[in-house]
């Protein structure tokens, strides 16, 4: 196995100066941005055009860039950014109406989940409606909480909020599903991020 590596490593040797370094984070980071940058119901062009920016901007300020505990953190916080800011450039969306995508991946093989385990597919399709009405900000902690696994320090980063919003966004989310009848959902949703949010 090829040693990668860490991201601390690239980040500090980026700062430096050096290019194959962001081209390094970029191929490692690119896929993790893009499919958190889509959940914002933003089409995929727009996207990617943000993704460009935030490493275009990196490169160009690299001078002035701070170090990171967690380059997935501040990544992740950024491409947030950046996409706010072109739908506010738009004037699409005020933040408070920003949506936020619950659907499944389009090329799920039901009859493979069904061979597997029966319930899985009606699980799975309940699951998805109990997020779907849940508001788009305790969707999205749950996502960076149990799909990115950032901790709610760093979620409070990345939402622009404080802690205990965070904080307060899953414990409202989780016992809105687990009022339903998931009593023993935190697994439950654990694998539905990991199997159908990719």
């Amino acid at each position: 196995m090829t040693f990668q590596p860490q991201d601390q490593a690239l980040w500090q040797a980026y700062r430096a100066g050096d290019k194959q370094a962001l081209g390094l984070l970029v191929e490692r980071y690119y896929s993790v941005l893009k499919h958190y940058g889509l959940k914002f119901m933003v089409e995929e062009s727009i996207v990617e055009d943000c993704i460009q920016e935030l490493f275009l901007q990196l490169w160009q300020n690299r001078l002035q860039i701070n170090e990171t505990e967690s380059v997935r953190h501040y990544l992740l916080k950024s491409i947030r950014h950046h996409i706010l800011q072109h739908l506010r450039t738009q004037k699409r969306l005020k933040y408070e109406e920003l949506d936020w995508d619950t659907s499944m991946a389009e090329d799920i093989d039901s009859e493979t989940l069904l061979i597997r385990q029966e319930s899985l597919v009606s699980m799975t399709k309940i699951i998805q409606s109990q997020l779907a009405s849940l508001p788009a900000r305790e969707r999205e902690a749950l996502y960076l909480r149990y799909y990115e696994n950032l901790s709610i320090p760093e979620i409070a980063e990345v939402m622009n909020v404080n802690r205990q919003s965070v904080s307060n966004f899953l414990q409202k989310a989780l016992n809105k599903l687990r009022s339903q009848w998931l009593v023993h959902t935190l697994p439950t949703i654990c694998i539905f991020f990991q199997k159908y949010l990719l």
